[in-house]
């Protein structure tokens, strides 16, 4: 007979918690790969823009049509989201009022103003080309709630690393893969998207199965390595990066190269997708399917057999509104899911993760250099990722965010300031260390952590919608980054220095938003986050 443990078993937490993290290695892989094709995209898809006339009104006709479908996409989910928080018929209303305003937006701003291959709309193709599987991103952290409560939390991580692998395959060969026989930047685009729909789903679902699976006392920390492995997957690709550019000279890198950076993915993606196999579900989603044998099983394994019946009966109450609306707790939890996103991107991490290589070469790089240079950000970020784990359950999550936030802001004015004077040398360097630094051990693991917490179980697919304004805020600093950085005004006023200000304010704006906003979470259960919400 098979002895139930009376203590869970701390190696068996672990395991499962390390394979859950791949998905958070793939999201890290996905998103950065595209750090060291930038150039290359941009010599390859978007410079013959500029002497083939035929070309470019071809790109630029599916340029408005793709764009035009993502707005349709993004302004549907965000309808969803609606009808979940107010119900069908304010629902309807508040979804009609979104979607004129953005139609309004989308005609006057876009439609019609974009008609030519002006500088400015060649910064826009790259940029979107650049950021697109942010797309993707946002329609899968979007339907993640869906997903997690439908398919399961490991099913849905299945279907992330296939979509990986499909993206991985079909990015580096888009004329080989164009299904609907558009021109080749449209099939790349629409292959990142499909990446994208994978890292939005991964996004969401590898930290709340990790949540769910972990005791509280360490639960922070196991989350926090889903941000490592994120991180790790950055490091890992910016060293295959390097090593796929030293293999020839720029002219085979924006021919070739670019092409083994994103099939490469394929490789991680096939090994989580094998391991996901020997892992089991989560205990609450048994729950919710009224499989209480599987998830008795699993949590002698996970918390003991003394301290199993307690858990499940806090988890039974928990879901007994299993689809409760998500105002049951009121507006500010949505509000704080909301904004903890929005910030986490608006500090503008994503612009050093994505353009890392182009800032460098603003400050006078060649590529190679760039690259590795990349790898000591990569490094960088990994460190200070590792010291966020080790701190977050000791010190609480709220003072390492204040920390955090207010370094960021102080380097990234440095930063500003650096290419305001055209002093570019080992203070600029210095000072965009020091804020990946200090997003490392703060807002980027930690933010991971409060958003798989403050969520109670009965509306836990409402973390959908903060995932889901994580990525449309990515997607707004990633694509207005080149459109600010290469302006020749804002360049001859600032010396590329402006966009940095901004994302220094930012990091201060949500310094003080944790500071009077956010409750503290450090050594609640998931089920204790819920009665402090009813409170």
């Amino acid at each position: 007979m098979t002895q139930i443990p009376t203590q869970g078993s701390k190696s068996f937490i672990l395991t499962i918690t390390l394979v859950a993290t791949l998905g958070g290695l793939l999201f890290g892989y996905d998103t950065a790969v595209i750090n060291g094709a930038i150039e290359a995209l941009k010599v390859f898809f978007v410079t013959p823009l500029q002497t083939d006339n035929a070309l470019a009104l071809q790109v630029l006709s599916e340029y408005k049509i793709i764009v035009s479908m993502c707005f349709v996409i993004i302004s549907l989910l965000v309808s969803s989201f609606m009808f979940r928080m107010f119900g069908k018929q304010k629902g309807i209303v508040y979804s009609v009022i979104i979607v004129l305003l953005g139609a309004i937006v989308w005609y006057t701003q876009f439609w019609i103003s974009v008609n030519e291959i002006s500088e400015n709309t060649l910064n826009s193709i790259n940029g979107f080309t650049i950021s697109s599987a942010l797309i993707g991103c946002i329609i899968g952290g979007s339907v993640g709630g869906y997903i997690s409560q439908n398919i399961g939390r490991k099913k849905g991580l299945m279907l992330a690393g296939i979509l990986f692998t499909i993206s991985a395959i079909g990015s580096a060969l888009p004329e080989l893969m164009n299904i609907f026989g558009t021109g080749t930047i449209t099939s790349f685009i629409f292959y990142r998207i499909i990446g994208g729909i994978g890292v939005g789903i991964a996004s969401m679902l590898s930290p709340m199965y990790i949540a769910e699976i972990a005791p509280a006392n360490i639960r922070g920390k196991l989350v926090s390595l889903n941000q490592f492995a994120i991180i790790f997957g950055m490091l890992v690709v910016y060293f295959v990066n390097y090593t796929i550019a030293l293999s020839g000279d720029d002219g085979w890198l924006n021919e070739v190269g670019w092409r083994y950076m994103f099939a490469s993915e394929t490789i991680p993606a096939i090994i989580f997708l094998g391991l996901l196999t020997i892992v089991p579900e989560t205990p609450r989603y048994l729950i919710l399917k009224s499989q209480d044998e599987k998830a008795e099983q699993l949590l002698n394994k996970i918390v003991g057999k003394v301290k199993t019946p307690e858990m499940m009966s806090d988890i039974r109450e928990s879901l007994k509104s299993k689809n409760a609306p998500w105002l049951t707790y009121g507006g500010l939890i949505i509000i704080i899911g909301v904004l903890l996103s929005v910030f986490q991107q608006f500090v503008g991490i994503n612009v050093v993760l994505y353009y890392a290589s182009e800032i460098f070469r603003n400050m006078g790089s060649d590529t190679d250099t760039s690259l590795l240079q990349t790898i000591i950000v990569g490094a960088i970020n990994l460190t200070f990722t590792i010291l966020a784990i080790f701190t977050v359950d000791r010190f609480g999550r709220k003072p390492l965010m204040i920390i955090g936030g207010l370094g960021m802001a102080v380097c990234m004015f440095a930063l500003g300031l650096a290419f305001y004077l055209d002093q570019l040398g080992l203070v600029a360097l210095f000072a965009m260390l020091g804020y990946v630094a200090f997003f490392a051990m703060s807002w980027g693991p930690v933010t991971w952590v409060l958003l798989s917490e403050i969520f109670p179980n009965s509306i836990r697919s409402a973390m959908s919608m903060a995932v889901a304004a994580q990525w449309i805020a990515n997607l707004i600093i990633s694509w207005t980054f080149p459109m600010m950085n290469d302006n020749t005004w804002l360049t001859n006023q600032f010396n590329h220095g402006f966009s940095y200000w901004i994302y220094g304010i930012m990091g201060i704006l949500a310094a003080w938003f944790v500071w009077k906003i956010i409750p503290e979470t450090k050594g609640k259960s998931l089920e204790d986050m819920e009665k402090l919400w009813e409170k």
